[in-house]
């Protein structure tokens, strides 16, 4: 038997074959994809520099929004302008080595960006429950270092993963039908046993996603108990809407991240994959497009400060350096 070495096997590109069965409608897939990723990054951008200049928004939730803000931009960016050159150019080819790098970043912000919820809803929870100690509590030294926490515990978690699937042999084919590299995409062409890739994937994201969920969860039963308390109901009603954006970021984070996960695990033979890929995509899409939107429909200080921009107001210049003449 001819014993074949690491190299042998590994190919030296992979092509990626955007959604198999709409190979016809790529292009007009390609306008609704474009428009979200224009979106998400002027809406991100946006925020960020908002938040960088407004003086007003200098306050842990906002802090908290920028992580979410920068992860969303990342992530969003890692898949869609491939996908559009595979739409839009039939550029499918992508390098073995590149191709990890994108895995390493979908799985690492995808991480991210359910910890950052993680890290809003314990905002949230210290606001509502804290309100006395809550710029004590959450002091700037204390933000950066969750902040960074939530973001290696990503990395740490997901590099093993990418070193699995590099060291797999590759033995059948190249071709992976998908937009982007997804990880189980990619083990599926290998030959040899990808059990300790799936179990580790498995692991990673009850790791990351089940903790966090079970931290959201105890947070907004801990927000629900303190402000049914209130004998207010205006005071109740204030403290329900500070939470409302936060809980329509949840929603379009985790939707498509539990159908993706479900379909993965139990749904491959009767949903089709088509329907699944384009699931997958919307779901490292649609928080970043709507993320924006809803917090700045949704909280008051954004609202206003954007509304003072479009206006053209005077008050706009001591907050926005860049229309004061400040460098």
């Amino acid at each position: 038997m001819i014993m074949l070495n690491q190299t042998d096997v590994t190919p030296s590109c992979f092509i990626l074959n955007g959604i198999p069965g709409l190979e016809d409608m790529h292009m007009w897939i390609s306008f609704p994809f474009c428009s979200m990723y224009v979106v998400a990054m002027v809406g991100n951008c946006g925020l960020l520099y908002l938040i960088r200049y407004e003086d007003s928004l200098h306050r842990p939730m906002y802090y908290f929004l920028a992580m979410l803000s920068l992860t969303d931009l990342v992530m969003c960016s890692s898949t869609t302008p491939k996908a559009l050159c595979i739409f839009w150019f039939q550029l499918k080819e992508i390098s073995f080595k590149d191709c990890l790098v994108q895995m390493f970043f979908i799985h690492t912000f995808t991480g991210m960006e359910s910890g950052v919820l993680m890290l809003m809803a314990l905002d949230r929870y210290v606001a509502i429950c804290y309100p006395l100690r809550y710029s004590t509590i959450l002091t700037n030294p204390v933000i950066a270092r969750v902040g960074v926490a939530t973001f290696l515990r990503a990395v740490f978690l997901i590099i093993p993963l990418v070193f699995f699937t590099k060291q797999l042999p590759y033995c059948r084919g190249n071709l992976i039908h998908h937009t982007y590299c997804d990880q189980l995409s990619v083990a599926k062409l290998s030959c040899g046993n990808i059990k300790i890739n799936v179990v580790y994937g498995l692991m990673a994201a009850f790791l990351i996603g089940g903790f966090d969920i079970l931290c959201i969860a105890i947070s907004y039963t801990m927000i629900l108990w303190a402000v049914v308390s209130l004998s207010s109901t205006e005071a109740r009603r204030k403290a329900f809407s500070t939470c409302t954006a936060h809980i329509c970021a949840i929603v379009f984070s985790y939707s498509p991240a539990f159908f993706c996960f479900f379909f993965n695990r139990f749904g491959s033979h009767t949903i089709p994959s088509s329907c699944h890929i384009i699931v997958a995509n919307i779901y490292l899409l649609l928080p970043p497009t709507m993320n924006p939107i809803v917090y700045g429909v949704k909280t008051k200080q954004i609202r206003d400060c954007v509304l003072r921009i479009l206006s053209g107001s005077k008050n706009t210049k001591s907050y926005i350096p860049y229309l004061s003449g400040k460098r």
